[in-house]
């Protein structure tokens, strides 16, 4: 199991006074982080040098919005979103970032007012299968997430996601598990991890209010006894959420502030996941 930490609890993109934050995470005991890629145009060569001389690997995110999104009618809109897709991924491979996920299938918190059409369906899977095809080029894996009903209509749950990876049928295009929008989505924690094992690529561990895993009321036995039950050995990364990033915060709906501070969240989020892996393999 790899155990890493999301940077969007402090900032939005790579700065050089993310530095001491890094340094720190490492000092802790994490084996990586997830780095937001919205801006596209840092050196992402030379932070995937930086990052190797800390003994941090990676792993990134990234969204797709209303004016680039993969299921538009319109196709220079879609081809706009794979455009972009495939720029992103270009940057995970200059950084080495193994594994890009996000909803960046459709775009976030866009609606109109009905679920997804079959028509915006059949549009997501080409788009995300020539997405994938670049992936394969650059060695990037990618991990589709699904959303929450209030942040996206198009992948909602799990086994949404898992359907959406295997009509796209490459093998770079996987789908990764949340534990928060598990929480708001599936009726069965059990269940939804085990139908979708055979596409599961990455686990973000997230508590019911975005703060410290462990503190609040997500399932957490019956994830962790799933996670072990499908043998799932990959990385653990935690997502949480405070008011660092103003745009964040509107975009997460978080108002108030959750933690004591992004250290101590980092430190007892480390603890909690390693104690509850280390508790099922004995």
């Amino acid at each position: 199991m790899k155990y890493g930490m999301n940077l969007l609890l402090w900032t939005g993109e790579l700065n050089d006074g993310l530095m001491p934050v890094l340094e720190s995470l490492k000092s802790m005991g994490y084996d990586g982080v997830e780095i937001p890629l919205f801006n596209l145009d840092l050196d992402y060569a030379a932070w995937g040098k930086r990052l190797d001389d800390l003994g941090l690997a990676r792993t990134a995110v990234t969204v797709r919005n209303l004016e680039d999104n993969p299921i538009a009618a319109d196709e220079a809109t879609r081809a706009k979103g794979v455009a972009l897709n495939c720029r992103t991924l270009d940057c995970c491979a200059a950084v080495g970032a193994t594994t890009l996920v996000g909803p960046y299938h459709s775009a976030l918190g866009h609606f109109t007012g009905s679920g997804p059409t079959n028509d915006e369906w059949k549009r997501g899977v080409e788009s995300m299968r020539a997405t994938a095809e670049h992936a394969g080029k650059v060695g990037v894996m990618l991990g589709v997430e699904a959303l929450n009903r209030f942040e996206c209509y198009l992948l909602n749950t799990h086994a949404d996601s898992a359907k959406f990876a295997r009509e796209v049928g490459h093998p770079n295009c996987r789908m990764m598990y949340d534990t928060f929008h598990s929480n708001i989505e599936e009726k069965c924690v059990r269940t939804a991890l085990h139908s979708c094992a055979d596409v599961l690529c990455h686990i973000h561990i997230s508590e019911n209010d975005r703060s410290t895993p462990g503190s609040g009321n997500i399932r957490w036995k019956e994830n962790f006894d799933a996670i072990h039950e499908i043998g799932y050995d990959g990385w653990l990364m935690i997502e949480a959420f405070g008011l660092a990033l103003p745009e964040l915060a509107a975009a997460t709906k978080i108002w108030r502030r959750m933690f004591a501070t992004e250290e101590q969240l980092a430190r007892d989020g480390l603890a909690f996941m390693k104690s509850e892996v280390a508790k099922r393999r004995g």
